[in-house]
C-alpha cells in the first residue's frame, strides 16, 4: 500500500512539474520579434530576453537544495548570483529612467533568501522590470548623457553596459551549474529553425 501511495504522489508531482517546465522554452526575439520596440532598443530587447530565459530555466533546474551552494567562502551562492542579476535589472535600468519600485529592498536582495521559488520569482520580476524599462524608454533618450565613473556615458551605453555585465553572471552560473551536474537546458534544445 506504502508502495503504491507513493507511485501515485510520484506521479502527480511529475504531471505538475512538466507544464511548468514547458512553460520554459527556448526564445527566438531575433526571429519572432520584440513586442513594443524597433531599432536600437529591439536590439537590446532581443539580447535581455535570451539573457531571461537563459536565467530562468537555468534557475529552474537547480535543485532547491543547491540554491545555498558556493565555490568557496566569499564567494557568492547560486542563490545569491541569481538575485544579484536581479537586483542589477532594477539598479541598471534606474540610469535610464526607470526607478525600482517603491518599497523594494534593492540593496538587500542578495542575501535575501535561498528558497528557490522567491529567487525564481524575484528574477522573473526584475526581467519584466528590465523590458519594460527598454520599452518605454524614448528614442530620443538613447542620446542623452551622464556622469559614469568619472566620465560620460549615453543612456544608449548605459544600455550597452548592462548586456555584458548579466552575460557575465549567467557564465558564472553556468560554471556553477555545471559544478554541481546540472545540464544548462538550452543545452539539450532541438535546433533552431
Amino acid at each position: 500500500m506504502k508502495h503504491i501511495f507513493f507511485t501515485l504522489c510520484c506521479f502527480a508531482l511529475t504531471a505538475v512539474a512538466v507544464p511548468a517546465a514547458a512553460q520554459l522554452q527556448q526564445v527566438h526575439p531575433f526571429r519572432d520579434g520584440t513586442p513594443g520596440v524597433t531599432g536600437y532598443r529591439s536590439e537590446v530587447l532581443a539580447l535581455v530576453m535570451i539573457q531571461e530565459n537563459e536565467f530562468l530555466r537555468l534557475a529552474n533546474a537547480f535543485p532547491a537544495e543547491k540554491y545555498s551552494w558556493r565555490p568557496a567562502p566569499g564567494v557568492k551562492s547560486v542563490a545569491e548570483v541569481f538575485l544579484h542579476v536581479s537586483a542589477a535589472n532594477y539598479n541598471m535600468y534606474k540610469l535610464v529612467g526607470a526607478p525600482s519600485p517603491a518599497g523594494l529592498d534593492v540593496a538587500g536582495m542578495e542575501q535575501s533568501t535561498t528558497d528557490k521559488t522567491k529567487v525564481i520569482a524575484t528574477l522573473r520580476a526584475s526581467y519584466a522590470h528590465a523590458k519594460k524599462a527598454i520599452t518605454d524608454m524614448p528614442d530620443a533618450n538613447l542620446e542623452k548623457t551622464m556622469d559614469w565613473l568619472g566620465g560620460t556615458i549615453t543612456q544608449r551605453g548605459v544600455l550597452l553596459y548592462i548586456i555584458p555585465h548579466i552575460a557575465e553572471h549567467l557564465g558564472q552560473a553556468i560554471a556553477y551549474a555545471r559544478i554541481n551536474g546540472v545540464v544548462p537546458p538550452w543545452s539539450e534544445d532541438p535546433p533552431s529553425k
